[in-house]
């Protein structure tokens, strides 16, 4: 994306382009993947949406990205883009953090953080009390082992709309 620093604007252009991406791929998806495409958007946050930010911000894992994220964006729900993509809410962030406790990302600088994100295969996106994204090497938190993906939210989502365009353009799932 261009130069604008990150924030509710940024989030608003990067929303925009994957969704003329989505879009542009809806328009002959049955005829080119021979089923119907399921709900693929980037859903705008709402007044509960807002509500659950606010909670986010108390959290002590919480940083000022992902909630400047969660103040604009409810959630990314991409299940016909590569192995699918979804960003989760906030709400549902908080719940399994409350649920299951912060997972422990050893390879970090901060160690502990919450699960943000997830594909259609199983692979769990963590984010890092400090703000970087880990991805997890399998489908389960249990021993898991990571790898940084970026060392921010805005590289990380700047990735997933690469990813999608890229998709869209050529049918190749990106590396994310």
């Amino acid at each position: 994306m261009d130069q604008l620093s990150y924030s509710a604007a940024w989030l608003s252009r990067w929303r925009d382009e994957i969704t003329g991406a989505v879009n542009s791929m809806m328009s002959n998806f049955e005829e080119t993947y021979g089923y119907e495409p399921g709900a693929n958007e980037v859903r705008a946050a709402g007044e509960e949406d807002l509500r659950a930010a606010r909670d986010y911000g108390r959290e002590v894992l919480g940083f000022e990205d992902l909630l400047t994220f969660y103040e604009s964006i409810r959630e990314v729900v991409l299940p016909d883009v590569g192995n699918g993509c979804f960003v989760h809410p906030a709400r549902d962030v908080l719940r399994r953090l409350a649920e299951e406790g912060p997972v422990f990302v050893p390879e970090a600088d901060d160690p502990l953080g919450m699960v943000i994100a997830s594909n259609g295969g199983g692979v769990l996106y963590v984010a890092d009390w400090g703000g970087a994204i880990h991805r997890s090497r399998s489908a389960s938190l249990e021993d898991a082992q990571f790898d940084k993906v970026a060392d921010d939210l805005p590289r990380f989502l700047d990735d997933v709309r690469r990813c999608v365009v890229t998709f869209v353009e050529t049918g190749v799932t990106g590396d994310l």
